[in-house]
């Protein structure tokens, strides 16, 4: 009832004014901007020094409409010169731009917002660093040109990331990406806090954004709270060690958060929360693998090709099996206690297939992509004669791909070889899954009794709301699954 009321009086003036704000801000915006170079700073002359003044006030009369009427903010924002990166976390929700406004500092922004009317004007006043989807070469850029800013001696504005990479519920800290750290340069944490009571401000799938901006201005009274922690300096060993820069920095923010840290991050979100008939079920170990390859440096620079190559080496060795020694030698890396997590995620008797780690590597690299990893897949397994393969080998594909039991592959086999040839062809299971595009739940792919995770490799639904329950073969024997908290 009180939501109903907010909603025929209170909501509609909040977003017109809030609207009007916007437009009211832009002509200001636009005439900062005329003229100015992307690639340069120029010195801050009076009136664009005025200009960023009345910006910010016209920002926070914007927020103050949104029901913002107190921003807490405790601790010192340090100057650019002090540290030219603040790292801010946990990143929920799109409220999380108002400290960028209060503060104007950069942000990393995907070069189509600038095109968006009204709103990529002001996007542009910030002078962002922008990041082209179509660009393959697109996160080497960015890298550099952070490094160029972060290294001019405060002559840039900061620039703000959120080195999770993606909305979290706020309820633990996912991996931070190495992007703000690989400068070296000195970082201030900056912590976010949003103490409502009545609504969670945090846009999951559960809680999208029309939802969260409806709830949050239908209440009367919004609250945030910024944090500015001291500047961390890092030492010789984190500016050689960027993962471990962002890792002792993660630790710092979430101690004084007082959330729980888990290792999983913004390509994991992705893996877990793949749609459609192929898709990750809830009791896969392709999370704890994602992790390891990731500690490994083995996703770095996988590309299709890349996957191909490995596919088209590994039908080299006709399915012979390799012991932990014979797969450390060819990953190339040395016989370390990963490496070991990752065997033990595939080994049977001492020895695994090779071809299923190939096909998790797939997985994990490309997650919305199912179907081409399945192809991928039916090249490593399939007869030279006729690119067929048969119903064990259709298992050990679904089973590492779909996380499919043995037990329910044939039937499946029997619906897909509808001749009765006791073989199959990639463009068989093509032709089946057009057929039959929930075929998942149709033969209860997925009904397998859920194992209940241990303490050790427990993993919390905390970002974006996904929850997904791996557990290795023996994670007994391993102890690469930290503990984590369950949410």
């Amino acid at each position: 009832k009180k939501i109903a009321v907010m909603t025929m009086t209170l909501f509609p003036v909040r977003l017109l004014f809030a609207a009007f704000m916007m437009l009211l801000a832009w002509p200001f915006a636009f005439m900062a901007t005329v003229g100015r170079s992307e690639d340069a700073v120029e010195p801050l002359s009076w009136w664009r020094w005025l200009v960023d003044l009345v910006l910010k006030a016209i920002m926070r009369a914007m927020w103050f409409s949104g029901g913002f009427h107190w921003v807490r903010v405790k601790g010192r924002p340090a100057l650019p010169s002090e540290a030219p990166i603040l790292t801010m976390a946990p990143h929920s929700s799109y409220f999380d731009a108002i400290p960028v406004t209060m503060t104007m500092a950069s942000i990393v922004m995907k070069t189509e917002s600038k095109d968006i009317p009204v709103w990529g004007t002001l996007i542009k006043f910030i002078r962002p660093v922008f990041v082209s989807r179509s660009d393959q070469d697109s996160r080497r850029k960015t890298v550099e040109e952070i490094k160029r800013r972060a290294c001019s001696d405060g002559e840039w504005p900061q620039i703000m990331i959120f080195p999770e990479g993606t909305c979290t519920n706020r309820s633990c800290l996912i991996a931070f990406k190495p992007g703000a750290f690989i400068p070296g340069v000195p970082v201030q944490p900056v912590l976010l806090r949003y103490p409502n009571e009545m609504v969670r401000i945090s846009s999951t799938p559960k809680q999208g954004v029309s939802l969260i901006l409806w709830l949050t201005l239908c209440q009367l009274h919004n609250s945030i709270e910024i944090e500015y922690l001291p500047t961390y300096t890092p030492s010789e060993e984190e500016k050689k060690d960027p993962a471990l820069f962002a890792s002792n920095v993660r630790h710092i923010m979430a101690k004084a958060l007082g959330l729980p840290i888990i290792d999983y991050s913004f390509e994991d979100c992705q893996l877990a929360m793949a749609k459609g008939p192929l898709r990750l079920p809830r009791h896969t170990c392709l999370l704890e693998f994602a992790r390891l390859v990731r500690r490994l440096g083995l996703k770095t620079g996988v590309t299709d090709e890349v996957l191909h190559e490995e596919a088209f080496k590994v039908r080299k060795l006709c399915g012979s099996r390799l012991d932990v020694e014979g797969f450390s030698q060819y990953l190339n890396q040395p016989l370390t206690e990963a490496v070991q997590d990752i065997f033990s995620l595939f080994e049977e008797h001492g020895k695994m297939d090779v071809r299923e780690y190939v096909i998790a590597l797939s997985v994990v690299c490309r997650p919305f992509r199912y179907l081409e990893t399945i192809k991928l897949a039916f090249r490593m397994f399939e007869a030279q004669e006729d690119g067929a393969v048969v119903e064990d080998e259709l298992a050990v594909v679904l089973k590492t791909a779909l996380g499919i039991g043995d037990f329910v592959v044939c039937d499946l086999f029997r619906a897909i070889d509808c001749q009765d040839k006791g073989k199959i062809t990639f463009d068989d299971f093509c032709r089946f899954l057009e057929n039959c595009p929930d075929f998942v739940e149709q033969y209860h792919c997925l009904h397998e009794p859920i194992p209940q995770p241990s303490r050790e490799s427990t993993s919390p639904s905390s970002t974006n709301g996904f929850c997904a329950d791996f557990s290795p073969r023996d994670p007994s024997t391993r102890s690469a699954a930290h503990s984590k908290k369950q949410d």
